[in-house]
């Protein structure tokens, strides 16, 4: 912790550039999830949304990130009326950078695939806490811890 946060330049689900950068002088909340739509990552940015507002009042921004294209980003986030940045790195080099791109075993098979992270970034973008892995339920409790204490 008090790494610089590993940059990044994705495009989000409306086609828009988003940046670390962008975020320079706020909280941020980036999270990482492994597939848009599925149960877990839709508990937890559902989560995210339903307290967007308490976050946001502590002065915390948020942004997802997934392997998943803007298009599959987009229905996810039209979906469920998410309301914040969702981010395709869809080459996992974003993830990979920040140590969330991992090998994972399933049914007696090894694959690559995301390890469900997320990461407080300070307003001078070091990394101020981590969660890794997390449930989907503890995401937004424990950011929201971390902003209190």
């Amino acid at each position: 912790m008090g790494d610089p946060a590993p940059g990044f330049a994705l495009l989000e689900q409306h086609g828009e550039m988003v940046r670390l950068e962008d975020y320079r002088g706020k909280k941020l909340l980036v999270y990482f999830y492994p597939e848009a739509d599925t149960t877990g990552c839709t508990v937890q940015s559902c989560d995210l949304r339903d307290h967007r507002r308490e976050l946001a009042g502590m002065g915390l921004d948020v942004v997802g990130i997934s392997p998943d294209d803007p298009k599959k980003q987009l229905r996810f986030d039209e979906k469920y009326h998410l309301g914040f940045p969702l981010l395709a790195d869809e080459e996992h080099e974003v993830a990979t950078a920040w140590g969330t791109w991992v090998e994972k075993h399933r049914g007696g098979h090894t694959y690559m695939g995301i390890l469900r992270s997320s990461f407080l970034v300070d307003e001078e973008g070091r990394i101020a806490q981590v969660w890794s892995p997390v449930t989907p339920e503890d995401t937004v409790p424990n950011a929201i811890a971390a902003i209190a204490a």
